[in-house]
């Protein structure tokens, strides 16, 4: 994207909702089963690439973490063409009389001339991103504005200022500025820019002027009923209330993995010392015995990891989806209250007495901004349809690549304890 004036969004040529398969579902490509996989006989006659063309090779990986590596090389390529990069690093924690709280660090560099410098370092607490988060959502009204992580300790974590907290704060906080700076509209946003560059914000109540113009809008309509979304907006409802209804069911049940992975945690480190104790009672099998108990630390460890990379990394991404619907419910609800509006207006002019007197102004200017809604929705949709395509693919990929490690772990640790066994059976014979 160069520097200079955001790029319009296109009204006509979007793709269907009904050609948008749900992303858990078989049938949803990105997710499914390659056509070679079902005929492994024609795999030597495709030549498969990536769709920047780049080639892929189809020999098994040299380890299961390449399989991860090979899908992220599109959205490493993707960088290329961007002029804006933000990050969220660095969180510090800061103690005064009054309150505590914790600061992160943005840093920013561009090559856009809305910016007076090509790089900027500022800090700021959470309550900044979300003065952003309000100030987006006033001045773009008919944008999806991507959503920030819970303003309160999330479930299952007790403490807001450990280190697990605040670093999963840190990454959601980052992943929201990086979904503004992408998009070709909220990323050249004033106040965006003042988040970025200005060492204090003036955060003045921004909303009071948002919350006048939600208040007219429901004069307005007030005792109008929509005579309904059009069907692509209506389809996108239903879409968001399944995708609700599968995010809630994978949460619900990724949580109890994690408590039972937990359990059986704290039976395997209790489990192993027995193996050791046992051990100093049995010079004959003392060092098979301290062979068992290494294996099962070993795999206790490992289990602790993939439990951690669970909690760290695949439910916040669902929570965060869980927002991103919300938001996304919130854009479709202002859609309509401007649609109400129009239909209002436009009835008031269909039965007025005067049928020679032109079409008013206001009711126009209202007509524009029902299609400028529709025309901006439509392309946030499709636009978050991709980023959701790509963000469950590489969570998915990751989740196959993580426990790939943790049963390769395991077995190598299992593997171990076998020469031992066998060298204490040799020396046995030769004893005989």
């Amino acid at each position: 994207m160069s520097a200079g004036t955001p790029r319009s969004l296109a009204s006509s040529g979007q793709k269907s909702i009904q050609d948008i398969c749900h992303p858990l579902s078989a049938e949803e490509s990105a997710l499914s089963r390659s056509p070679d996989v079902l005929n492994p006989s024609g795999a030597g006659e495709k030549d498969l690439s990536l769709p920047n063309g780049t080639p892929v090779d189809t020999s098994s990986p040299a380890s299961s973490s390449s399989l991860l590596n090979r899908l992220q090389l599109d959205d490493d390529l993707d960088g290329e063409t961007r002029d804006l990069f933000v990050t969220v690093d660095d969180p510090k924690k800061h103690v005064s009389t009054m309150e505590t709280y914790i600061t992160y660090r943005v840093c920013t560099k561009t090559t856009r001339t809305e910016f007076d410098l090509p790089e900027y370092s500022v800090r700021r607490r959470y309550q900044d991103f979300d003065w952003l988060r309000n100030k987006l959502e006033e001045s773009q009204p008919t944008h999806l504005i991507p959503p920030l992580p819970e303003k309160f300790v999330m479930k299952g974590v007790v403490d807001r200022f450990s280190e697990e907290f605040v670093e999963t704060r840190r990454k959601a906080l980052d992943k929201f500025l990086k979904r503004v700076a992408d998009h070709p509209v909220l990323s050249f946003n004033e106040h965006f820019n003042a988040f970025l560059s200005a060492k204090d914000l003036n955060k003045r109540q921004g909303l009071a002027l948002l919350t006048k113009m939600g208040e007219s809008v429901k004069y307005v309509t007030g005792g109008y009923k929509l005579r309904g979304r059009p069907i692509e907006f209506a389809a996108m409802g239903d879409y968001l209330d399944v995708f609700t209804q599968k995010l809630g069911t994978i949460d619900r049940i990724a949580q109890r993995i994690i408590k039972e992975q937990s359990e059986f945690l704290m039976e395997l480190r209790e489990y192993g010392p027995v193996y050791s104790s046992w051990s100093s009672f049995e010079e004959e099998l003392h060092d098979p015995l301290e062979g068992v108990a290494g294996c099962v630390s070993n795999c206790s460890s490992a289990l602790d990891e993939l439990t951690e990379d669970m909690s760290e990394d695949f439910l916040p991404v669902l929570r965060e989806y869980v927002l991103y619907i919300e938001s996304m419910k919130n854009v479709l609800k202002k859609r309509d209250q401007v649609q109400a509006e129009y239909e209002t207006k436009l009835e008031a002019v269909v039965f007025r007495e005067d049928k020679k007197t032109p079409v008013p102004t206001d009711v126009e200017k209202c007509q524009d901004r029902v299609e400028c809604f529709n025309a901006d929705l439509k392309a946030d949709w499709d636009r978050w349809q991709n980023n959701k395509r790509q963000d469950f693919r590489q969570l998915l990929t990751g989740m196959a690549d993580k426990n790939i490690q943790y049963y390769e772990k395991c077995l190598a640790a299992w593997e171990s304890l076998i020469p031992l066994l066998q060298d204490k059976q040799e020396a046995r014979g030769e004893t005989n």
